[in-house]
């Protein structure tokens, strides 16, 4: 009698509207326990190679590293700061900058290198970001890290390189690959982001992200959700019921 009377004609619009609205916060939970899986992948990873030894890229340089994001590296060689570019949108407090990412030259293949923030004034062009030199061999420690192939969520694009735009000086994304189609010898498909330890006071100066290793709230949103949907698809019989 209630399955009648969902699908008749009076009722069905609203039969329709309540299984839609199951469906969307089902899913809406099953997505909640996506992102709770997504999340414990990223916190396994962070520990399991922050627990590794640090690697040594003079001494070893491994076919999967970009499997190998937050393990602690270290590197000794020469700037190349010819094809360095900045990452526009970047702040050191609330002062607007850019970071400044350099390749790395060492025996065995080359690296690119966030060494920092800079101040946006008085950096517009290339030959001002040459005042941040430093030259001879350096020995740079920190974590190896990924690149931004996508934009964050209200992100831009960078644009396509061309043979009429084959270079850019200030990128939107640190997108590795992107980046290396303008620089005319391989590197690596991660960077270095050194540690901040002896960052120094005046630019560049050395940053690290904050990485909160929780679970977050994505289990308890899946229970609302799934709860909303068992309200909705246990509840509207009884509902029914109670109609004349």
């Amino acid at each position: 009698m209630i399955l009648k009377k969902m699908f008749s004609r009076g009722w069905l619009f609203t039969t329709l509207l309540v299984l839609a609205g199951t469906a969307v916060c089902a899913r809406l939970g099953i997505w909640q326990l996506d992102r709770l899986d997504q999340r414990r992948a990223f916190n396994t990873q962070v520990e399991t190679m922050r627990a590794a030894d640090m690697l040594d890229l003079n001494q070893e340089l491994p076919l999967d590293i970009d499997s190998m994001e937050w393990r602690s590296v270290a590197v000794t060689g020469e700037y190349d700061f010819e094809n360095q570019v900045v990452i526009r949108n970047q702040y050191n407090g609330n002062q607007y900058g850019y970071h400044i990412i350099t390749p790395l030259l060492f025996d065995g293949g080359s690296v690119l290198v966030d060494r920092g923030w800079i101040p946006a004034d008085g950096n517009s062009t290339p030959g001002d970001w040459r005042k941040y030199d430093e030259i001879g061999p350096q020995n740079v420690t920190g974590q190896i890290r990924i690149g931004q192939a996508q934009p964050i969520i209200g992100g831009v694009a960078d644009p396509e390189l061309s043979p009429e735009k084959k270079r850019m000086d200030a990128w939107n994304n640190l997108n590795l690959e992107r980046i290396a189609q303008q620089i005319p010898y391989p590197i690596l498909t991660v960077y270095v982001q050194p540690n901040t330890e002896d960052a120094a006071s005046s630019p560049p100066i050395a940053f690290q992200p904050i990485v909160e290793l929780t679970e977050g709230s994505h289990f308890g949103y899946a229970l609302q959700w799934f709860t909303f949907a068992t309200i909705l698809f246990v509840g509207y019989p009884f509902y029914l019921r109670k109609q004349k």
